[in-house]
């Protein structure tokens, strides 16, 4: 049932419902923070996103990227990032996923050391999971989360992993707020609720407000965080430096910045992290149209290929360097019921992917399921043994230059079954977002907006690639694309049951973005545009 609109600022909408609880959330003192943040950073982040868009139009004209001459002192100084708070000291395993009141319990139950709720990319954003979201994390910091359901009882367990939240990034909107006829920053909208409610009661139960922080490609877009932290604490009195975030480097533009945004955020750093997957499709997104440049197909892509391998050597050495976490990424395998063989490939798989990056020198790791916090614990606890990280651990042995970075391989192979898995996938994985569900397991893996923007970008690059060939000698053409697509819809929804109508227009949407001459930068853009 819907509630009455609350009192709102000077200047504010609200259009949307309000579902019974809401009010709790969206109280006036809590929106007139939100509207204050909106009118004193939203012009830089329009600014930033400007300068994104100039900076892409250098790209496609051939401009390459390389570490910044205007930063060498930061780059050659010796400083360290703010000593850790104990509660993030120890972050071997951490568990991610959606804001959903089941999700929650279960990762702060999964024994992991720390889950990261995602208002992002595992998070469809409908304004009810947004709201229902801080409600839920409102209560999970309280220890009043509790959820009945299909004859099961969830509740928090004694010992609960450290919460860290993710808002939602830069170039995302909330388009049902507004201030003075604008629409709010989605980050600012995530952060601000989330920061307004609970920042005092984390504090209060030895932990504090922790933030990981999405998509950036610059450190100025650090340094506008870092200004919000600064100011957010100033006006709920809240000490200084009690906020944590930790960045995600997934796109490869951050790479050549990874220093700068330590040192932006060093008050309030709590490390970085390797985002892969975003960074894989941030590779294809930047050099889309540069001569000669395509990838294989998304398997082959791995975190052993050159440009992959010198993006997380190069981040390990620079956090270790600074005195700051280095934090692995996801791996999509999730466990396999019903499959013994399936399953132990799977976990065989996971196993592997964590004992590289704890072998390497990284503090900890991600996994997606509560089925893969024993076996990513067990990779990690075997280098690391009783310690709670190793950043101790220095790698001056590594040496990566803008060369290694910007080394693409490989480009082959390109098989019918990749391109097809690549359609299928989008179908699929948009068609569940646009019912609401932003985090969805397809064919064994758990797939988030991140690997569905690999599989549709790499489907758009291999058509307008001269390079986008089968292995059988096929050229990737318009016609193929769009045969397989009615093909793979019609596996989608006999997979999924249903009316399918979700899944038609997802097959729509994915034929627009993948067959166009254009190039949609984000694909949750024009989606949530239809929500």
């Amino acid at each position: 049932m819907n509630q009455p609109q609350p009192a709102l600022p000077d200047g504010m909408r609200i259009e949307a419902p309000l579902e019974a609880g809401f009010d709790s959330i969206l109280t006036p003192a809590a929106l007139a923070f939100v509207a204050a943040l909106h009118r004193r950073f939203e012009p830089r982040r329009q600014a930033l996103l400007q300068a994104r868009r100039e900076r892409a139009a250098r790209f496609d004209a051939g401009e390459r990227p390389d570490f910044l001459p205007d930063t060498q002192a930061v780059r050659d100084g010796d400083w360290r990032i703010a000593p850790l708070p104990e509660a993030l000291r120890c972050r071997r395993v951490e568990i991610t996923g959606p804001v959903d009141r089941k999700m929650v319990i279960n990762a702060l139950n999964s024994g992991a050391d720390a889950f990261m709720a995602d208002f992002e990319d595992a998070n469809a954003p409908l304004w009810r999971n947004q709201i229902a979201g801080q409600i839920n994390l409102r209560d999970a910091i309280r220890r009043e989360i509790s959820l009945e359901q299909n004859g099961k009882s969830y509740r928090l367990n004694d010992k609960i992993a450290t919460l860290l939240v993710r808002p939602r990034g830069w170039h995302l909107d909330e388009k049902h707020v507004t201030v003075d006829g604008q629409r709010v920053s989605g980050g600012i909208f995530d952060f601000a609720l989330f920061f307004f409610h609970n920042a005092k009661a984390q504090l209060a139960r030895g932990a504090g407000p922790y933030f990981y922080l999405p998509k950036m490609e610059s450190h100025l877009e650090a340094r506008l965080w870092n200004d919000i932290f600064v100011h957010a604490q100033e006006a709920l009195d809240v000490p200084r430096g009690s906020i944590r975030a930790t960045v995600l480097i997934e796109s490869i533009l951050a790479a050549f910045e990874m220093d700068e945004i330590l040192y932006e955020l060093r008050e309030h750093s709590a490390g970085l992290n390797a985002g892969r997957w975003d960074y894989i499709f941030s590779a294809i997104k930047k050099f889309r149209k540069r001569e000669g440049f395509c990838l294989a197909e998304r398997a082959r892509i791995t975190m052993t290929v050159p440009f992959m391998r010198a993006y997380a050597l190069l981040l390990l050495k620079t956090c270790h360097r600074r005195q700051a976490p280095a934090i692995g990424g996801m791996s999509a395998l999730i466990p396999i019921k019903n499959d013994a063989a399936a399953n132990e490939r799977a976990l065989a798989g996971v196993r592997s992917d964590k004992a590289r990056d704890a072998g390497d020198g990284y503090d900890g790791g991600w996994v997606a399921h509560p089925g893969l916090v024993p076996v990513a614990m067990e990779a990690f606890v075997a280098v690391l043994g009783d310690a709670p990280n190793q950043i101790d651990k220095q790698r001056d042995d590594v040496s990566v230059g803008a060369k290694d970075l910007l080394d693409f391989q490989p480009e082959t192979p390109i098989t019918e079954a990749g391109l097809r898995a690549n359609i299928n996938v989008s179908i699929h994985y948009l068609g569940a977002w646009l019912a609401g569900n932003g985090c969805v397991p397809i064919n064994n893996l758990m797939e988030d907006a991140a690997t569905a923007e690999i599989s549709r970008s790499q489907v758009w690059q291999w058509l307008h690639s001269p390079k986008g060939r089968l292995d059988d000698g096929r050229r990737i053409d318009v016609e193929m694309v769009r045969r397989m697509i009615g093909e793979e819809l019609t596996r989608v929804k006999t997979a999924v049951g249903g009316d399918g109508a979700t899944y038609d227009r997802a097959a729509q949407v994915f034929e627009r973005m993948s067959t166009g001459d254009g190039f949609d930068e984000f694909l949750t853009l024009p989606l949530y545009e239809t929500l």
